[in-house]
């Protein structure tokens, strides 16, 4: 594993964890973090011990309080469009599933990285929040793309326009956090699930997650067809043979990642 500034990796049990480290500076997202991150995730998701990854932030007041300003205040728009966003779409891409264990604040570009992930679980302090507005821009990493699909319009309208937090348990009731638990609990509670899901065969996994995600991008016709040749191309893997030899045998599968 390659050694990292400001993030820390570490492995168990087919489930990595990996800390955003910048806790004096509320983990704020810098173009070096992002980069980071985003070699990591890619490095775990190429791992075939890995199951499912966690992403959390040091410290108890924040998972990542946004982007790091001071080192976007002088910046041009070629000099934005040449560098430093490209990390984003690399994220998006990890077939791993992805749980962020949301601590504290999660603002700016840390509520967008809490929504590059696939399944959410927060503290009972954790806000989110898109506050861009109020130092002259908009979300630039998916922020007004993937509130709008999942909290609908006019939510996500008030969030962007008056950039205000909004608790944990009020999302979880819009249905964009899965779990809110006290905050002695929150990384118990999100290794608990990764455990869950890391012990599923990883390729349907894989394609689990991959088929979701393409009915926020395609017609339901085009989101089924995915599906199904996701549900076919299954049929090709020795834990599909397995998990049904094991049903069928009413013993607990032994799945290899195959």
């Amino acid at each position: 594993m390659a050694e990292y500034t400001y993030i820390l990796v570490e492995q168990a049990e087919r489930i990595a964890t990996v800390t955003l480290n910048r806790p004096r500076e509320l983990n704020a997202l810098s173009f070096q973090v992002v980069d980071e991150l985003a070699a990591a995730l890619e490095t775990l998701d190429h791992d075939e011990t890995v199951g499912c990854i966690i992403l959390t932030g040091a410290g108890e007041k924040a998972f990542a309080a946004g982007a790091d300003i001071k080192e976007m205040a002088d910046k041009t728009p070629v000099s934005m469009l040449n560098g430093g966003f490209d990390a984003w779409s690399r994220i998006r891409k990890v077939r791993t599933p992805l749980i962020a264990a949301v601590n504290g604040y999660a603002l700016g570009g840390g509520c967008e990285l809490a929504l590059h992930c696939d399944i959410i679980i927060a503290s009972e302090n954790a806000r989110f929040g898109q506050p861009e507005i109020g130092i002259g821009v908009i979300p630039g990493a998916g922020g007004t793309q993937r509130l709008a699909r999942v909290l609908g319009k006019y939510r996500t309208m008030e969030m962007v326009l008056t950039g205000s937090p909004v608790s944990a348990q009020e999302l979880a009731d819009l249905g964009m956090v899965n779990h809110v638990v006290a905050q002695a609990d929150l990384l118990p509670e999100a290794r608990k699930l990764a455990q869950k899901i890391a012990a599923q065969p990883a390729v349907a996994a894989q394609l689990a997650k991959e088929s979701v995600l393409a009915a926020f991008e395609t017609s339901l016709e085009e989101g089924l067809e995915h599906e199904r040749k996701n549900f076919f191309l299954l049929f090709a893997t020795e834990d599909m043979r397995e998990g049904m030899r094991a049903f069928i045998e009413k013993r607990k599968p032994d799945f290899k990642g195959r």
